[in-house]
């Protein structure tokens, strides 16, 4: 007797976001999905996961020492950082987090932020994530300048909360950027806030969900099983929460005390959770190690091209 295997089709499908300047050869798309992660006789997966490399516009001073020593001297200027990323490790994207910018890390202004988020993008020509700094007001003040600045070059700009979406969803929709809605593991505010930001004019094409996982060990499980009931909901038909998901994995796994213990273990823990969340359905994996990151890669391109048994 020959088993077929149970194959379910869907009447959703997951919504396209693209990154980069329109018709540049470094453009990237995420999303499109027809069907659950990697499940490919249920429906189409156009475009793999990709992985952007995390740098920041100062010293991360504060990165665990494991950690540090990959990148070595070029974490003291954000063009050298992010030129070793293009050139060294041929990195798909950048996200720029702009920790400089914060009250108590140097209140560096928007124009002075905007015109390193500026410059990284001309010299190094890869697609753009900018990531605030985390105060609420400072993000306000500055996030508008670092988008007009980088107006034309579809960039993804976040992170927009329930209580803080309206200055920066007017910049991205006033500069042609994508953004980051941010939502505490929880598919009713990540519902919600899509639909207050859709209704300002912005498309749900241009919205890419952070669902704000933990890392492997750290509730891990319960951020899995939100993306979870997020990705089935998409895809039987609720446009308002068909959007990719972008997972800050380096952010959460170098926090990990297990991750700290010695520089295997934390590369391994850092690739341990991106693979957890890319099979919940991540779309954008932001990680930090080199090494994790190549890892990673090649786990993706083997998801992407499965062999027949």
């Amino acid at each position: 007797m020959v088993l077929q295997p149970a194959v379910e089709k869907w009447s959703g499908k997951i919504a396209e976001v693209a990154i980069g300047s329109a018709g540049s050869p470094g453009i990237i798309k995420v999303g499109g999905q027809e069907a659950l992660p990697f499940l490919f006789p249920e429906g189409k997966i156009p475009n793999a996961p990709r992985v952007a490399f995390e740098i920041w516009d100062v010293n991360p001073s504060d990165w665990p020492p494991e950690l540090c020593t990959a990148w070595g001297e070029s974490l003291k200027d954000p063009f050298t950082w992010a030129g070793a990323c293009a050139k060294i490790y041929q990195a798909q994207a950048l996200c720029l987090r702009l920790v400089g910018a914060h009250p108590d890390y140097g209140n560096r202004s928007g124009a002075d932020v905007a015109k390193l988020a500026a410059g990284i993008a001309q010299k190094i020509g890869l697609p753009m994530i900018i990531i605030g700094c985390g105060d609420n007001e400072k993000d306000n003040a500055v996030l508008p300048v670092v988008s007009e600045a980088l107006k034309g070059r579809q960039c993804l700009i976040g992170c927009a909360t329930q209580d803080n979406y309206k200055t920066l969803t007017a910049a991205c929709l006033a500069d042609g950027h994508s953004i980051i809605a941010e939502s505490p593991i929880d598919i009713n505010i990540a519902k919600q806030l899509n639909i207050l930001i859709s209704d300002m004019g912005l498309p749900l094409e241009r919205i890419v969900i952070d669902p704000t996982t933990g890392a492997l060990g750290y509730g891990l499980e319960y951020a899995y099983s939100i993306m979870e009931r997020a990705r089935l909901a998409a895809l039987s038909g609720d446009r308002t929460v068909a959007s990719p998901f972008i997972c800050f994995v380096g952010h959460e796994a170098w926090k990990a005390k297990e991750a700290k213990v010695c520089p295997e273990q934390g590369i391994v823990w850092e690739a341990m959770t991106a693979a957890a969340l890319l099979q919940a359905g991540a779309d954008i994996l932001v990680m930090r190690h080199p090494a994790a990151i190549e890892k990673v890669k090649k786990h993706i391109e083997k998801l992407m091209n499965p062999k027949e048994e």
